[in-house]
């Protein structure tokens, strides 16, 4: 059984930098551009302003994944934003990404907004595959082509 536990950088600063550190390694090929300070900083901010979007995954008492969920402002209206989506390898494929989908979908839900967005780089197909999967479609490249947004409806 899953369960998503809020982040406390205290307690899990090791399992959160590690995670993110691996979605650079996946998204862009290495992590030499990852911060483990700065992303630290930006994450206990975030969690102080958004606690229920900031979850790790536990499955057997073993983290396997992350969540990390926002509201922000995008062309003059609030949308929901994923700034990650992350499952270790080994867990990857095997239909756990759908429930994280659905945690997702609920935060959204719940702060009111109906429609969300996220980045994902081009070369990452079997994030994109699965975006496409549930409903998301590509509205285009940014950052010089770095990254494509992509967006669904609740």
């Amino acid at each position: 059984m899953l369960k998503f536990i809020g982040i406390d950088i205290k307690k899990h600063h090791k399992e959160v930098v590690e995670f993110r550190k691996d979605s650079f390694r996946v998204s862009f090929g290495d992590a030499s551009n990852f911060i483990a300070t700065d992303y630290l900083r930006w994450l206990e901010e975030k969690i102080a302003e958004f606690p229920e979007g900031f979850v790790l995954i536990e499955e057997d008492k073993e983290y396997i994944g992350q969540l990390e969920l926002s509201i922000r402002e995008y062309e003059g209206k609030n949308i929901g934003y994923i700034h990650l989506y992350y499952l270790i390898p080994e867990k990857r494929g095997h239909g756990i990404g759908e429930k994280l989908y659905q945690y997702a979908l609920q935060f959204f839900e719940k702060n009111k907004v109906n429609e969300y967005h996220l980045r994902v780089s081009p070369t990452n197909t079997g994030a994109i595959r699965f975006y496409r999967k549930v409903g998301m479609e590509e509205t285009g490249s940014e950052v010089g082509g770095k990254v494509i947004r992509m967006r669904g409806y609740l």
